[in-house]
């Protein structure tokens, strides 16, 4: 039980530093960017680069994830103050909602396509043989 519970202080003190040195390095440099991003940015790189072992931040991960939905409820209820201005605009927000994720769409395709079609055929170089 004391191991679990370690395991949870420790996982939610390296997500927590992460995200403090990404609201120290928001602040420092003035960016409109949130420091969470900074904060994720390197968690990530601490990650990828494996000077942090992904089992050290799995348990307070997957407890923010499985409660991620509570999360949501302050923001939700704050928007409902803006229902008029959302209204207003529904139909731009919409047009840019569909306009962006469309175009997300075709440049992947188009990148995906551009890299399978110039990667040789495997099966194609082995029958030549």
């Amino acid at each position: 039980m004391f191991k679990k519970i370690m395991g949870y202080i420790i996982s939610l003190g390296i997500i927590m530093a992460c995200l403090w040195l990404g609201n120290g390095i928001q602040a420092l440099l003035s960016l409109s960017i949130p420091g969470s991003i900074f904060g994720m940015l390197i968690l990530f790189g601490l990650l990828v680069s494996g000077l942090i072992k992904v089992d050290w931040v799995k348990p307070s991960s997957h407890a923010f994830i499985r409660y991620m939905i509570i999360l949501f409820i302050p923001i939700s209820v704050g928007l409902m103050d803006y229902f008029p201005l959302l209204i207003d605009n529904a139909l731009s927000i919409f047009a840019s909602s569909v306009g962006a994720t469309t175009l997300v769409l075709i440049l992947l395709a188009l990148g995906l396509q551009k890299i399978l079609s110039s990667k040789p055929n495997i099966s194609k170089t082995k029958k030549e043989s």
